[in-house]
């Protein structure tokens, strides 16, 4: 194997920093361990983030979203792709990476919008240099892709996050862009989220690669592998692959092996095709767990640090349970609008029907109410 073909390889086992009971794992690390500081702002995040999924879970029951796909168990992924970017990158989300958005910055009412049944994407992408959530799999990874290389075109020094699961791997457009990234050195990161299942598809029965980050490799993509549920690791993997992209390298893939405790969404019922044993051995390698032992052992959180953390948690769930419970101002008409940047004549006529058909039942209403 020539010099350049093994520099492309990942690690032969996950990158991993700490055990599942949060100690120092032994081994040697080409990665430096993450700064105390940004290990304590991942901490509060994933307790924030943990809170606030849990609260978008509950709000499914009530009716006030029509679909949430969780993220709990993934936590370090998700608080450590946007955490390592800086304000002016872009990130691309999956549908699944809610906590992220949350952790980004943007507005939770925002962030759900969209699973509750709007027809936009809730928050303002240019703003927040976050890209509308993505339901179709990989379809974001050519969009990712693009961005990046004209990111680089531009000179701006920016680079572009995107995130998948293990079943994008297996679409067309994630191999689409590996290639149109590698052969353009466009700045951007690939994450694979790799919870093995695609919605109820095991991992082997999608792909016979050793490991997905091998996907890299073909299209001259340099990759690597983490535990994506040590906060320590995925935090120091992604930083490197971040400074990699923006150094002009071009692109790098990672897989994080995670697990997804919950159902694929809330129409899911995960128990057709997983045991509760498997999960609750993924249930042991809580990323929160981990990471506070870790920070308490070596002095860099207290139990003052954890109150205070939990308790703007509640505060945000409480905050966002009200509004959501608030029932939306509609705007029937809004339909029509941006459909086309000039309305055809059929879609004007459409307007002027439904237009008509409020003002009628507008005026019953207040018929109705002055003779009563």
């Amino acid at each position: 194997m020539t010099g350049l073909a093994q520099a492309l390889l990942p690690s032969a086992e996950p990158v991993r920093f700490l055990t599942d009971e949060g100690a120092v794992a032994k081994g040697r690390h080409r990665h430096p361990v993450p700064d105390p500081g940004l290990l304590r702002r991942a901490y509060r995040a994933m307790v924030v983030g943990r809170r606030f999924d849990a609260q978008a879970t509950a709000l499914t029951k009530q009716g006030r979203l029509a679909v949430y796909p969780s993220s709990h168990g993934q936590e370090a992924c998700q608080v450590g792709s946007v955490l390592v970017l800086s304000e002016g990158d872009w990130f691309f989300p999956t549908y699944r990476e809610s906590v992220a958005l949350v952790t980004r910055g943007i507005d939770p009412v925002e962030v759900l919008s969209l699973l509750r049944g709007d027809a936009h994407c809730g928050y303002d992408p240019v703003r927040h240099h976050v890209a509308p959530q993505c339901t179709p799999l990989a379809t974001q990874s050519v969009h990712a892709a693009g961005l990046a290389y004209a990111e680089r075109r531009k000179g701006t020094g920016r680079v572009a996050l995107v995130c998948v699961g293990d079943g994008a791997t297996s679409e067309g457009d994630f191999h689409e862009a590996l290639n149109f990234a590698a052969v353009f050195k466009a700045p951007v990161v690939f994450l694979v989220q790799n919870n093995h299942y695609a919605i109820s598809v095991p991992l082997e029965r999608q792909t016979a690669a050793p490991s997905l980050a091998y996907k890299g490799i073909g299209y001259g993509v340099p990759s690597e592998r983490v535990d994506g549920n040590d906060p320590v690791a995925v935090l120091a993997v992604l930083t490197a692959a971040v400074e990699h992209a923006r150094s002009g390298q071009g692109p790098y893939l990672v897989e994080a092996h995670t697990y997804r405790l919950e159902s694929h969404t809330n129409a899911d019922d995960a128990s057709r095709y997983r045991t509760d044993d498997e999960a609750e051995q993924w249930r042991r390698r809580d990323p929160i767990a981990r990471l506070g032992r870790y920070l308490r052992r070596r002095g860099h959180l207290t139990d003052a640090d954890v109150e205070a953390w939990s308790a703007e948690a509640e505060e945000l769930a409480a905050g966002l349970r009200a509004r959501m419970n608030a029932d939306p101002e509609l705007a029937p008409l809004g339909l029509f609008d941006h459909v086309y940047s000039a309305p055809t004549p059929q879609l004007t006529e459409q307007r002027e029907v439904l237009r008509a058909e409020l003002a009628a039942e507008q005026a019953a209403e207040e018929a109705g109410e002055a003779f009563s």
